[in-house]
């Protein structure tokens, strides 16, 4: 009964990470950087994989899908973080909120799929080599390029549309860089037991659909490469998906710790600190990782480099 005498608002302020205005400066340039940063090396991929004829394979276009999604992955929610250090209040009405929270749900899905079907590809290529060209010809993956795309934007449609028929009241501030569901909740003053099990139940069957299948897809792997008889072939083939199976244990590993639970049980303070992990730091990590353990695309940079200089 308490809520419905709050005074119902229509914008909401952004608390800061500290209150040290020197603190708030570091920040800014730190998280500046690592945006910039993320921003070059997921445009660098793009450039490579579409410029170089070695790279035109499956397993590099679905790298080359996944930095798009890196790129808008992080400008929904990184610009309106930096601009929170530089002024006294970040607002943010609670329409653009809800736009926020769907586009961020949406990339974060649309990654997880590609990352999906890209644990697949590596299956193929590794348990089915001789079937690999015929079943993963490029009508196939752009297929499956737009059904996850199409998938991604579908998942967090229902609780966007629900969550724009609830109201808001006050204490109108977000403990957060960008409008996670666990604070929408928070703040609403209306009955949100039905948009937080749409919301859980959503995640949760999506998270765990793409760790099982993804796992499933490793574990034949892994008997494969245990099969063989060449110690040596077997550290060469499992190098093959060593960089995809980096990224997806730590973005798996973090969106189940974030989602894959009640929300709303749980104070998100130290959240904030996951939050920025997946979503400021990861797209940073990917083109790092898919580069600096990945002969083709560093042959590929230098001979566009080369190229370049001369």
């Amino acid at each position: 009964m308490e809520r419905h005498n709050r005074t119902v608002i229509a914008e909401f302020i952004f608390l800061r990470f500290t209150c040290q205005q020197q603190l708030q400066v570091v920040l800014f340039i730190l998280f500046l950087s690592i945006y910039l940063s993320s921003l070059m090396g997921n445009v660098l991929i793009v450039v490579i994989v579409l410029v170089d004829s070695r790279l035109q394979t499956p397993m590099y276009f679905f790298i080359c899908n996944l930095s798009v999604v890196e790129i808008w992955y992080t400008t929904v929610t990184v610009p309106k973080m930096l601009a929170s250090f530089l002024v006294e209040k970040s607002m943010i009405s609670v329409s653009s909120c809800i736009v926020q929270y769907y586009f961020f749900f949406s990339f974060a899905a649309i990654e997880l799929f590609l990352l999906t079907v890209m644990a697949y590809d590596r299956y193929l290529a590794i348990c089915n080599p001789l079937r690999y060209s015929t079943i993963m010809s490029p009508r196939t993956c752009q297929s499956l390029a737009v059904v996850c795309w199409l998938m991604g934007f579908t998942c967090p449609m229902f609780p966007s549309i629900m969550l724009v028929k609830i109201s808001f009241c006050t204490p109108f501030r977000i403990n957060h860089f960008f409008c996670d569901a666990d604070q929408l909740f928070r703040l609403s003053c209306s009955d949100t037991y039905a948009i937080q099990g749409v919301g859980y139940a959503v995640s949760t069957v999506v998270i765990m659909s793409a760790v099982l299948f993804t796992m499933a897809s490793y574990v034949q792997i892994i008997v494969t490469i245990l099969r063989m008889s060449s110690a040596a072939a077997q550290q060469k083939t499992f190098s093959t998906c060593a960089a995809h199976l980096s990224v997806v244990s730590i973005y798996f590993g973090t969106l189940i710790f974030m989602y894959v639970r009640p929300a709303v049980k749980y104070e998100s303070n130290a959240n904030v600190v996951v939050s920025v992990f997946y979503s400021v730091l990861t797209p940073l990590l990917n083109p790092i990782i898919y580069t600096l353990r990945n002969k083709d695309v560093k042959e590929a940079l230098k001979k566009t480099f080369l190229r370049g200089k001369e």
